[in-house]
């Protein structure tokens, strides 16, 4: 399944990421954003489970804005899943 997610808070403009029908993410793709660190965040998650994911990345802060490009993420599985 490719899902789109439109993230709110954070530099990442738009969020796109593929899960099989085991729930696994098989990929992901970020427009906009910290490069480093949503391509870091892309090879750690391809493989993971996307409810595994979806918790460990869930309420992490950026700076001193209350959510992340990973906050984002969790989101975007939790509403597509």
């Amino acid at each position: 399944m490719k899902i789109t997610f439109k993230p709110s808070g954070v530099c990442c403009r738009e969020m796109n990421f593929e899960v099989d029908d085991n729930n696994v993410i098989t990929n992901v793709d970020f427009v906009g954003g910290c490069p480093g660190n949503l391509i870091g965040l892309k090879q750690l998650v391809i493989g993971q489970n996307a409810f595994e994911v979806a918790d460990k990345l869930a309420n992490i802060p950026c700076g001193g804005k209350t959510t992340s490009c990973p906050d984002q993420l969790s989101k975007a599985i939790r509403q597509s899943l």
